[in-house]
């Protein structure tokens, strides 16, 4: 019994060991880089997935897939498949085909240098963090090939789809001392520099970003909250046959010297 007791914990220990390490794999996704904006979460509303979906197929699913979802699949976010059909399939396909694009592996590496990656797990590898910042520090760069760079990704290959959102920004840098060696100067950012509005004003954008950004962390796993609202189950259930374990443990035990 005492064994069976002494393994059931360990169990337990594991389990909250596990989660605690699932929840916080991205924390740290730009460690050393340009600092990180928290996103906020809406995975949990469906009005917010509904505009990120509407953001996500009229912007990025032009030149990135995701072809590890279905249109079908956005039922569970509270469209139907008419809704789905007449607002979210820009294209022939059919409410059950997955969300793939025409432009071929070949034409994306002609177009930008290299295949744009399918965004169906990008959340989980970038974290929502670093999606949530990426979004909203494109600048206007004259030097790049697009004519666009980014704080989070400098010199990336990627334009910005949405600038007519967002507008046009310039990134002012500043010269300063570098701390790690005595002598030498780094190019510092201190701010942005509105140069043309867009259609959004800017907490209207941030606002219409982090219902994107919940959308793809949905998109990279549509049974996270069932999964999370099963292991709050398992972990009770393994707190309470614990505490159960332990009290007949100690029944077992009192007469025994």
């Amino acid at each position: 019994m005492k064994r069976i007791l002494q393994t059931w914990m360990g169990v337990c220990q594991a389990t909250v060991l596990v989660a605690a390490l699932g929840f916080g794999v991205t924390a740290n996704a730009n460690e050393g880089g340009f600092p990180l904006d928290a996103a906020p979460n809406r995975v949990s509303s469906n009005a917010s997935l509904q505009n990120g979906a509407k953001l996500f197929v009229n912007y990025c699913l032009n030149c990135h897939a995701a072809a590890s979802l279905r249109y079908n699949r956005l039922r569970d976010i509270g469209l139907t498949d008419e809704e789905i059909k007449d607002n979210l399939i820009l294209n022939d396909a059919k409410v059950g085909d997955l969300m793939t694009i025409s432009m071929t592996p070949k034409e994306g590496k002609l177009f930008f240098g290299k295949n744009p990656p399918d965004l169906s797990v990008e959340a989980r590898a970038r974290g929502t963090d670093w999606l949530y910042t990426y979004f909203r520090t494109f600048y206007k760069d004259d030097n790049t090939q697009t004519g666009w760079n980014n704080l989070v990704y400098p010199n990336v290959g990627m334009p910005h789809v949405l600038w007519q959102l967002q507008g046009i920004r310039a990134a002012k840098f500043e010269e300063k001392p570098d701390p790690h060696e005595e002598g030498r100067t780094e190019k510092v950012f201190v701010g942005f520099e509105q140069l043309t509005p867009g259609t959004m004003k800017p907490q209207e954008y941030d606002d219409n970003i982090a219902d994107l950004v919940s959308f793809m962390s949905w998109m990279a796993e549509p049974a996270q909250l069932e999964r999370k609202r099963l292991g709050v189950i398992v972990l009770l259930f393994l707190a309470i046959f614990t505490l159960f374990a332990w009290r007949l443990n100690k029944s077992y035990w009192k007469d025994v010297h």
